[in-house]
């Protein structure tokens, strides 16, 4: 997520400390041009399906 845009700001969603170490880890991995464009190949033959919340809940959200 940080090597396709900068100002991204990943938030660890854990409560276990262990957890949070083997996440902040993850800074340290640099991928290549490569790397990013099978990510973004991979993400391109996924079709999303259906409504993210159900029409009520997505009246609340704002958007």
């Amino acid at each position: 997520m940080l090597a396709q845009k900068p100002w991204n700001a990943p938030t660890p969603g854990t409560t276990k400390l262990h957890r949070l170490e083997e996440n902040i880890g993850a800074a340290s991995v640099e991928l290549t041009a490569e790397d990013l464009a099978d990510v973004e190949e991979a993400a391109a033959r996924i079709h999303v399906r259906g409504a993210r919340y159900p029409a009520e809940m997505e009246q609340l959200s704002g958007r």
